[in-house]
């Protein structure tokens, strides 16, 4: 299994980013997939995740201004942000829940 995610960068507060991950093998078709981050000194934390079915759950920090999606025919997994802050700058992965494979990362830097 191999996680490739993209599209982080850096931006100004108020910014938007669309970050991708694109997940090889089948266990995309058969897991909730989650985005998670992490900033410097600080533990890994779960940002939003969704089921195969498309339901979704997000960490109060970002509820309304991130939104998950995915793309079962594609193996891939977005997540949209808007109104970014600087407390939103870490490194995001994206992740099959329940499983041991993470991907390498993306960095989001959000200046103020």
């Amino acid at each position: 299994v191999q996680l490739q995610a993209s599209g982080g960068g850096l931006v100004q507060a108020g910014g938007s980013l669309r970050l991708s991950c694109v997940v090889s093998g089948t266990i995309f078709s058969q897991r909730r997939m989650g985005w998670y981050r992490q900033a410097p000194g600080n533990q890994r934390e779960l940002v939003a995740d969704i089921t195969t079915a498309g339901n979704t759950n997000y960490a109060d920090s970002v509820e309304g201004r991130f939104t998950i999606s995915r793309d079962n025919a594609k193996n891939m997994v977005y997540l949209q942000m808007n109104s970014l802050k600087p407390e939103d700058t870490a490194v995001y992965y994206c992740h099959p829940r329940k499983s041991p494979y993470w991907g390498q990362g993306t960095q989001v830097t959000v200046s103020s």
